[in-house]
């Protein structure tokens, strides 16, 4: 099958009023799991963060350096988003750049994306969360879709690329160019699900079909502007395992009502266990995302493509690990995600997702949304342990998942992380390590290959490799000519090593140009 969020929450109504969490934590019994209301996109969530965090605290000797080499860096560069990524268009700017009026828009079909979603268990009994967009999909000719895609490729057009290729770049142009509809109500049905995912297990793995499950569910609430639709709802437990006496992982279908192409799956969570978090591109695909160019393609026109053998690691964790939740959480826009449900669910375990909302658009609000995702899954989960898998090339990673351990102590198991830096020439930006520089070194483990991540015991909380050396400064690292910052750094940091460091980071970013 195929297939948005403040924290503190009252149980029902699923979409409801909150405040911001604690951020200091006492150590104390495990919370009571949560039911998180639709994301909100507030001035209090948003904050500057530069282009992979390069120098934050030194921004304006950057843009002097910048300056004086005469370089123009585009905003998104110093930003740490690629542009492929940021300003898609909605609403009445998507109706005018296909010259469509209100009168032909009211005449086409309404269509729904609709998100898998993760369910937790209360006293109450089982809440699963429902995420998705409402909108409709405009007749488009194949010239003004050439002409569209156009605009997100670099050096190339359309009209260079192989058929398939050329293709796919419409079909995805076309996600991009559809109209959302607010004030859409939804109704799901929901079945046993005998199969999702690709681990080589029966079913896909991470899951087993429970024996009943099936209902009417609407959601309670209309579409919202962006035609948004994101909460918890009280679901019949008819036919379904409770969450406090099983361990299994339930799967259920989601069929969305007068949509043929609005189902997903949805996975019922027990309060306990293991869960793991992964980012998409360049940890389990190959994006390339600090090469804008080969970013756009490898996202727009080629076939998505696994990175290495990160599925068989997937795999050997779905069949070793007993009831292993999996969640996918990509930053990428919710209307470009079908492509990653349907690579994910071919080609690693099933599981459930998460995307950005089209709320969060810009460039400091794509950078808090992964954070926020990751408040709501923890504060769902109280009694859970997490693994956290992704790579170096995001400042937002580099900040948010040290920052879990320090916020949810206990939960966080593991932490691995892809060092784009060490393995990919063409990833010529530093990533900062220094959030890492308080946690037990045994907890985390920066590595280069997926075969790095053999024989862990990640279940009884083993998660470094003592052969696979680790060299954090707890600075910046990864700057050109070998240079890296930081009190763990061969020498010791001065004003000049600080210099050289700015230097190299302007001298990288003009390369990335």
């Amino acid at each position: 099958m195929l297939p948005r969020l403040l924290p503190t929450f009252a149980l029902l109504p699923p979409i409801s009023a909150y405040a911001l969490p604690d951020a200091n934590p006492a150590a104390v019994a495990p919370r009571h799991p949560l039911i998180t209301p639709s994301p909100t996109l507030r001035g209090s969530v948003t904050r500057t963060i530069e282009r992979r965090g390069i120098l934050d605290d030194l921004k304006g000797d950057v843009n002097s350096v910048l300056s004086d080499l005469g370089s123009n860096i585009p905003s998104y560069v110093a930003s740490g988003v690629p542009n492929f990524f940021q300003d898609f268009p909605v609403g009445d700017d998507v109706r005018k750049s296909l010259g469509v009026d209100e009168s032909q828009v009211a005449a086409l079909p309404t269509s729904v994306l609709n998100v898998p979603g993760y369910g937790n268990w209360t006293e109450q009994g089982w809440n699963l969360r429902f995420h998705g967009n409402v909108y409709k999909q405009p007749n488009t000719s194949e010239e003004k879709l050439n002409d569209l895609a156009n605009v997100f490729l670099i050096d190339t057009s359309v009209e260079k690329l192989p058929p398939d290729q050329a293709n796919q770049a419409r079909n995805l142009t076309a996600e991009i160019f559809v109209l959302q509809q607010s004030n859409e109500n939804v109704t799901f049905e929901l079945k046993p699900a005998p199969t999702a995912g690709a681990s080589g297990e029966q079913g896909g793995g991470g899951a087993v079909t429970p024996n009943g499950g099936s209902q009417q569910v609407k959601f309670p609430n209309p579409t919202t502007t962006e035609g948004d639709f994101d909460g918890f709802i009280q679901i019949k437990s008819t036919g379904l395992a409770d969450g406090n006496k099983t361990s299994d992982i339930q799967r259920l279908n989601v069929y969305t009502q007068g949509s043929n192409i609005g189902n997903a799956t949805a996975y019922l969570v027990p309060p306990t266990g293991l869960t793991i978090i992964s980012d998409i591109d360049d940890i389990l695909r190959i994006t390339k995302i600090y090469q804008p160019k080969e970013g756009l393609l490898n996202s727009f026109a080629r076939p998505f493509v696994q990175w290495k053998n990160m599925p068989d690691i997937y795999a050997n964790w779905s069949r070793s690990v007993p009831d292993f939740h999996f969640h996918y959480l990509t930053t990428t826009p919710e209307q470009v995600t079908r492509n990653y449900m349907d690579f994910i669910y071919k080609t690693y375990p099933g599981g459930s997702f998460d995307t950005r909302p089209l709320n969060f658009s810009d460039v400091s609000a794509t950078l808090s949304i992964r954070k926020f995702l990751l408040n709501k899954i923890f504060e769902t989960y109280p009694k859970r342990k997490f693994i956290l898998v992704a790579d170096t090339s995001n400042s937002d990673v580099m900040k948010d998942y040290p920052q879990m351990v320090t916020d949810f102590p206990g939960q966080v198991q593991c932490i691995f992380l892809r060092n784009t830096s060490a393995t990919d020439e063409g990833d010529r930006f530093p990533y900062d390590t220094s959030g890492f520089k308080n946690l037990d070194k045994n907890s985390y483990m920066f590595f280069k290959v997926p075969d790095d991540l053999t024989n862990l015991d990640i279940q009884n909380g083993h998660c470094l490799n003592a052969s696979i050396p680790q060299n954090l400064t707890f600075g910046y690292q990864g700057l050109p000519f070998g240079i890296n910052l930081g009190k763990g750094a061969a020498s010791p940091s001065s004003r000049k090593n600080t210099w050289l460091g700015i230097i190299a980071a302007a001298f990288a970013v003009a390369l990335f140009i």
